[in-house]
């Protein structure tokens, strides 16, 4: 048989208050405890916060996407919504030109991805998946500077700005 310890900290009370409130009481006393003994742990976190699927289920595509195409355009807003989105597609040209995504908060701009002029008359196809996490005021854009150069693709919502998972 274990050893059992008390425990007396204000910070740990104040943590078990905020994540436990049904254990924490409105006034009713507690005490912390440590054991020596050996107690195995299962882990349902997931669970009590509602979700069920793996990380990569969780962000996978599904009618809620966005559609977009960009072609001999510049700066056209693909989401200015806050949180994390998934962005996924395809690059292609068939002649010189480039496409690129770029993030703005309305006075600065910051490039992402540029799938820059290959050179010449070389046709290129290239396959993107990234997130972003975008603040409020932020917007991801999307740009090609030829009808040449285009992107093709999706976004989706995967969790909101505080991080709560949005599901497919």
């Amino acid at each position: 048989m274990g050893q059992e310890f008390f425990i007396k900290s204000g910070n740990l009370e104040s943590k078990i208050r905020e994540l436990l409130p049904s254990q924490g009481g409105q006034g009713a006393g507690f005490d912390l405890s440590a054991s020596t003994q050996i107690v195995p742990i299962v882990d349902l976190t997931e669970s009590a916060e509602g979700s069920n699927l793996r990380q990569d289920l969780q962000t996978s595509l599904s009618f809620s996407c966005t559609e977009f195409f960009v072609q001999n355009a510049t700066n056209t807003v693909l989401v200015n919504n806050t949180g994390y989105f998934r962005v996924f597609g395809r690059c292609g040209s068939a002649s010189t030109g480039n496409a690129s995504f770029n993030l703005f908060d309305g006075a600065t701009s910051k490039d992402l991805i540029n799938f820059g002029d290959q050179g010449g008359t070389t046709s290129f196809f290239n396959q993107y998946d990234f997130i972003v996490f975008l603040r409020a005021g932020d917007s991801l854009r999307a740009s090609s500077n030829s009808t040449g150069a285009s992107l093709l693709g999706v976004t989706r919502q995967i969790a909101t700005i505080t991080g709560e998972l949005v599901d497919p």
